[in-house]
């Protein structure tokens, strides 16, 4: 090293800088790539969607980004409705078919929307969410797929309404013109839907062998066979 003012940085051989000033250089640099990353999962959250933190004293309904209008209407049941236009809008029809052993298969065709189960609980997505459906006004289920099996014993005797409905992740309501986005579908429940759809097994038919008369016979439940082969020989 040289006497000379500039070799307290640099050295005369190789002009490089002292190790102290390159391991501060690092830690300088580590600590700038580290910053960055901060700020920008806090701008997206984990995986780059839209984060379920929000700011103290708010809901995670009004923590949302900009897809639609946050209205102050609710559904009816505390979820307030986020208004979007009518063109691109979604929409969703419900339809049911019955299930050969129990209650219903419910179908949800839904039109520019996407469930989307792995950010549930976060801000709103255009065209994302999830569903709730209820049964005359009473909710029964979240549903995060376009299928659902409806059980009998879930269904009373009668006429009813079943609703499904469109959510936010958020849990704010879809909304069109004010009213929330839904399908419905008029359902009735007979007495023979009430419980586990298995029709028993009808009692055996009496029959016959060739040479022999046969007598089906139940006991507990259980069929006994007799067989008469001829006179004189004894029942089997």
């Amino acid at each position: 090293m040289s006497d000379r003012p500039e070799s307290r940085v640099r050295c005369d051989a190789c002009g490089a800088p002292p190790r102290r000033i390159r391991r501060a250089g690092r830690r300088t640099a580590a600590l700038l790539a580290l910053a960055l990353l901060l700020a920008g999962g806090s701008a997206t959250g984990c995986g780059g969607r839209a984060t379920t933190h929000h700011k103290p004293g708010t809901t995670h309904e009004q923590a949302s980004g900009e897809a639609g209008t946050l209205l102050t209407a609710d559904d009816g049941a505390g979820h307030r409705l986020r208004e979007v236009p009518a063109e691109g809008a979604p929409e969703v029809q419900l339809t049911a078919r019955p299930d050969t052993e129990d209650g219903w298969n419910l179908q949800l065709a839904v039109k520019n929307f996407h469930f989307t189960p792995d950010s549930t609980g976060g801000g709103a997505l255009p065209g994302a969410g999830h569903a709730h459906l209820e049964l005359d006004g009473r909710k029964l289920a979240r549903l995060y797929g376009p299928w659902f099996h409806l059980p009998a014993a879930q269904v009373p005797e009668g006429a009813h309404t079943l609703t499904v409905r469109l959510y936010a992740d958020d849990h704010t309501a879809w909304a069109v013109a004010g009213k929330p986005v839904e399908g419905t579908l008029q359902l009735t429940a007979t007495a023979g839907r009430t419980g586990h759809g298995h029709t028993p097994p009808a009692p055996p038919a009496p029959s016959s062998w060739p040479g022999s008369s046969g007598i089906i016979s139940q006991e507990q439940g259980q069929p006994r066979c007799r067989q008469r082969r001829s006179s004189g020989e004894p029942d089997v």
